[in-house]
């Protein structure tokens, strides 16, 4: 495991804990569609990230012309 999927990993899950928490708390409420469902999407691209390396975000950089 490398140090930037270690860096993704734990980017993903303290943005889901965050959510998790702010949801337990009271301050957000999950069960409506918000914007906070992007957030929860970029958590959890985080963290599925760090595990397997595919991110759709890089493949469409790639496709754009960015260089690795």
């Amino acid at each position: 495991m490398t140090v930037n999927r270690m860096v993704s990993i734990m980017a993903g899950f303290m943005v889901l804990l965050g959510l998790v928490l702010a949801q337990i708390m009271g301050q957000v409420d999950l069960l409506h569609p918000t914007w906070l469902w992007l957030t929860a999407f970029v958590g959890l691209n985080l963290f599925q990230m760090g595990f397997t390396g595919f991110c759709p975000a890089a493949l469409v950089f790639k496709a754009l012309g960015f260089k690795e």
